[in-house]
C-alpha cells in the first residue's frame, strides 16, 4: 500500500545541506513511500490571538497538507544546540488548535544533519522531545545524525560515498516497516 510521507526540512537555505540529505533520501523510497515535502517557510509566526474562526491562510492550507500524510521525515539543521525556529514554529502551528492536530498518532522519523562532526545531535533530539507531545510514534533506530555533510555532498547535491548511501537505505527501509508496523496498530 502506497503511503504519503510529509518531509519538512527545517533549513531555509537555498543551497541547504539538510535539503540536499532530504533529496538524497527521496531517491531510496521504495513505491511504497510516495514523498510530499511540504513547505514552512511561509508560515506566519504562531500567535493565538489568530487562532480564530479565519486563521491566517497559511496555516490552514499547512495543517490541510498535514492531515493529508500518512507518516512524516523530519530533517533539520542544528541552530544553538536546538531546531531552528522555523522547525518549532511549524510543528506550533500544526499542533492547533489544541486536540486538533493533524500529526496526532502518525509515525515519524528525523534525521539531522551538521558540518560539525556530531551531526546535529541536540536538535535530533530536541526535535524528539517535542513529538513525544505530539504523540507521533518516532522511530528509534537506525539514528541519524548525519556529520561532516559536506564531504558527503557531490556539487550536485548526489551522495558521495557509499557507506553514507547504505546507512541511509537502511534507515528508509527501517521508516518504511516502521510506518507499517504503525498504522496497523
Amino acid at each position: 500500500m502506497s503511503r504519503t510521507i510529509g518531509i519538512l526540512v527545517g533549513s531555509l537555505r537555498t543551497e541547504s545541506y539538510t535539503r540536499k540529505i532530504a533529496n538524497a533520501i527521496v531517491t531510496l523510497f521504495p513505491p511504497s513511500m510516495q514523498p510530499q515535502f511540504i513547505d514552512i517557510g511561509q508560515l506566519p509566526l504562531y500567535n493565538a490571538d489568530l487562532e480564530t474562526e479565519s486563521p491566517p491562510a497559511a496555516w490552514v492550507a499547512f495543517r490541510e497538507q498535514i492531515r493529508a500524510a500518512d507518516a512524516f521525515l523530519f530533517a533539520t539543521p542544528e541552530y544553538n544546540r536546538s531546531v531552528p525556529g522555523v522547525l518549532k514554529n511549524a510543528l506550533d502551528v500544526a499542533s492547533r488548535p489544541s486536540g486538533h492536530s493533524g500529526m496526532t498518532g502518525k509515525p515519524a522519523a528525523v534525521v539531522s544533519v551538521s558540518t560539525g562532526s556530531i551531526g546535529a545531535f541536540g536538535a535530533n533530539h530536541h526535535l524528539r522531545q517535542s513529538l513525544v507531545y505530539l504523540d507521533m510514534p518516532t522511530m528509534l533506530q537506525p539514528e541519524a545524525y548525519i556529520g561532516g555533510v559536506a564531504k558527503l555532498l557531490g556539487p550536485d547535491g548526489t551522495l558521495t560515498q557509499d557507506s553514507t548511501r547504505e546507512f541511509l537505505r537502511k534507515f528508509v527501509q527501517t521508516f518504511d516497516a516502521w510506518i507499517e508496523r504503525t498504522i496497523r496498530r
